[in-house]
């Protein structure tokens, strides 16, 4: 009988073939069972029941949780915290990754329609280049982690703020696809994908290039924050002249908002993240509408033109002052 590709992956993947128990784990680690099963469901995983699910990996890293809250660099909360965000971090990477390289054998083997689960030549050739990149891949995550880490800590050094300290002042941005539930109903959904796809893509690069952060992309949204408005303001402008220059890119809109700011698990909440969202859903097609401490910020920027509108009654957050700036402004 031929190999089980999925056994093959597996073993790939994770180094070896389940062979503990939840209460092996919990035995061999000395972690109590309410916190194994706490990490294990903040990491993402349904319960077990008693079936030998887990590695010698499994294994590793319930002892490295137990030594790190051993030498009280983490507690039970704190260790739960990371795991879910880990958790969340990496199966979204980890989808992203499959689909990409799974695309990419795809058009290089020329195996459109093929059978991508029952065919065992194709089974084959997943397994083959599984294996020849796991190991660079597992380098490049680890890579981009301890640049990541470095630039979170850099930023919040450079603000003087406690480390641990989860609210900030900030401006943050909404920037959103002009119509995009009336495309999703007339493309085909590997064109919808693609435009999806090149839409973020973009985005992050004009994010990143400004020094703005890139908080999380949803389908036709990105949400972005920036240290200050002036920031904030050149991202939503790079944004519209980045997104302008494709044309099966429909029109974006922008809506920037300052204020205080809840930092928790790598996103953003609060009343001015709100504030933000609510603005661009006001804003017309290739426009960015700011509240009025974001225009107080930006009024004496040379060259930056803003125009107020009426007043606008937004719910629950009453009535606001609402500016529009004017994309003739050009940063140095």
């Amino acid at each position: 009988m031929a190999p089980d590709p999925t056994e093959a992956l597996e073993q790939i993947i994770l180094g070896s073939q389940p062979r503990y128990t939840r209460e092996d784990l919990i035995r061999l680690s000395g972690v109590h069972d309410t916190l194994a099963r706490s990490l294990w469901r903040a990491l993402g995983f349904p319960d077990t029941g008693g079936a030998a699910a887990f590695t010698d990996a499994d294994l590793d890293a319930l002892l490295i949780v137990r030594d790190l809250i051993g030498l009280g660099l983490l507690d039970d909360e704190t260790a739960v915290v990371i795991a879910r965000s880990l958790g969340q971090s990496t199966a979204r990477l980890a989808d992203w990754q499959a689909e990409a390289v799974g695309r990419l054998l795809v058009e290089q083997e020329h195996l459109e329609g093929r059978d991508l689960t029952g065919d065992p030549e194709v089974s084959d050739r997943i397994v083959d280049r599984t294996r020849a990149l796991i190991d660079p891949l597992e380098k490049l995550l680890d890579y981009a982690w301890r640049r990541q880490l470095a630039a979170v800590l850099d930023r919040r050094m450079a603000r003087t703020e406690v480390i641990g300290e989860p609210s900030a002042h900030g401006t943050v941005g909404f920037a959103d696809l002009v119509g995009f539930t009336r495309l999703s109903r007339q493309l085909e959904d590997a064109d919808l994908a693609l435009l999806v796809e090149r839409f973020e893509a973009v985005s992050a690069d004009v994010v990143a290039e400004t020094g703005a952060t890139l908080v999380k992309t949803v389908g036709d949204e990105i949400l972005f924050i920036a240290d200050d408005a002036p920031t904030a303001a050149e991202t939503a402008l790079r944004l519209h002249n980045a997104h302008a220059a494709d044309p099966d890119v429909p029109q974006v809109r922008v809506g920037l908002a300052s204020g205080p700011v809840l930092r928790r698990m790598g996103d953003v909440f609060g009343s001015t993240v709100n504030l933000a969202s609510r603005l661009t859903a006001l804003a017309r097609p290739d426009s960015t509408l700011v509240d009025a401490a974001t225009a107080a910020d930006l009024a004496d920027l040379p060259g930056m033109r803003l125009r107020q509108l009426a007043p606008r009654r937004v719910r629950g957050l009453g009535v606001i002052r609402v500016f529009e700036m004017q994309s003739e402004w050009v940063t140095e």
